[in-house]
């Protein structure tokens, strides 16, 4: 005759047992992997049984260790999690069953007695998602609200225009001529969404004047944040324009005095004083960093192109909620007024309308 306390071998969690004792369904995993110790869980198993029997019977029983999972789901629920399946899993494990005694298989028992019939989908959304999401919850795996405030600064075509034009005005003490440097660096940026480190560790080697696209290696020191951003950009005609000429070798983008720029981990603000000097000629609030030309560059491209694949791979992101959060919502007449700027992003065929004349003209400003 079967014992009340026999012991079943689950094939992922060894022996475990199952009883009744006064109306109280127990389960347990006994901790026991190995099949062919049958007697050693048997023993293990009839203790327990035992145990819970005096446990039972006693006046003052001591307090289980654990949260019973009627109250982590209504702890969950005021929490602002998902109520809508939780009722039927309450009532099901009742309240006595703690969250640290429920693990896959019983979860899965649980989709089976309340939805015997139902599709595997239906356990996963109705029993496996809800009942995973309470027991995170109870073991503190809760996920916090987010610190992380998104950044919504861009800059209009009209606004980067006018930061083109101061920076092609900066000059240096003691110089007659403006400095041509900072503004190569801003065009860069605008045009194709490098990150500011990105544009100081960029090789003239790498850059293909024929196609006009330039490839980032993400691995050297300072030129990303992963290797996954290693990409290749592609330079709009407008950049080029701006950009003028360029080193033959080495770093392609210098320093306001032509030097080259010296890119190491964690160093940064290599242009942040003539960036700041533009800025501030250009009539833009200290909200406008180097970092918010790669937003505006995001929210402009993706605005003419409607190409959200390309937005991922020129942007060098391999998640899309991280582009999502780069690209701004922005009027629907922005892919008109880039255009009148002269911008245009994307693959460019022989039906793309030719830009209009362009506001800033480098070519009084670079060298012969």
């Amino acid at each position: 005759m079967r014992k009340d306390w026999e012991p079943e071998f689950h094939p992922a969690h060894g022996w475990q047992v199952e009883f009744t004792i006064e109306g109280r369904r127990i389960r347990r995993r006994l901790g026991i992997r190995d099949r062919g110790l049958k007697d050693i869980a048997r023993r293990k198993a009839e203790a327990l049984y035992r145990q819970e029997w005096e446990r039972a019977l006693s006046p003052a029983p001591p307090p289980r260790k654990g949260t019973p999972f009627y109250k982590a789901a209504q702890g969950y629920v005021e929490a602002g999690g998902e109520a809508r399946y939780l009722p039927p899993l309450i009532r099901y494990f009742g309240p006595d069953v703690l969250c640290e005694d429920i693990g896959p298989a019983e979860v899965a028992a649980a989709a089976l007695a309340l939805y015997p019939a139902c599709a595997p989908d239906t356990h996963r959304r109705q029993v496996r998602v809800p009942a995973s999401a309470v027991i995170r919850w109870a073991s503190g795996r809760r996920r916090q609200p987010g610190t992380d405030r998104p950044r919504l600064r861009w800059l209009t075509p009209e606004e980067a225009e006018r930061l083109l034009t101061a920076a092609a005005q900066l000059r240096l003490p003691r110089h007659a001529e403006p400095e041509r440097f900072t503004l190569q660096k801003i065009a860069f940026m605008l045009g194709t969404g490098v990150r500011p480190s990105e544009c100081f560790a960029a090789e003239a080697k790498d850059y293909n004047r024929a196609t006009r696209q330039w490839w980032i290696a993400g691995e050297l020191p300072g030129a990303g944040k992963t290797g996954s951003a290693a990409r290749m950009v592609r330079l709009p005609q407008r950049t080029v324009d701006l950009i003028g000429d360029l080193p033959e070798v080495g770093r392609a983008f210098l320093t306001p005095y032509g030097h080259p720029i010296v890119v190491a981990k964690g160093r940064g603000g290599q242009m942040q004083t003539s960036f700041n000097r533009a800025r501030d000629a250009a009539g833009l609030g200290p909200d406008v960093t180097p970092h918010v030309l790669r937003h505006t560059w995001a929210t402009w491209y993706y605005a003419q192109t409607l190409d959200f694949g390309g937005l991922l791979d020129l942007g060098g992101w391999d998640k899309a909620d991280t582009a999502n959060r780069y690209r701004k919502i922005a009027p629907d007449d922005l892919p008109d007024r880039l255009r009148a700027h002269g911008w245009i992003f994307g693959k460019v065929s022989a039906n793309t309308p030719a830009a209009l004349p362009q506001v800033v003209d480098l070519s009084k400003h670079s060298k012969a």
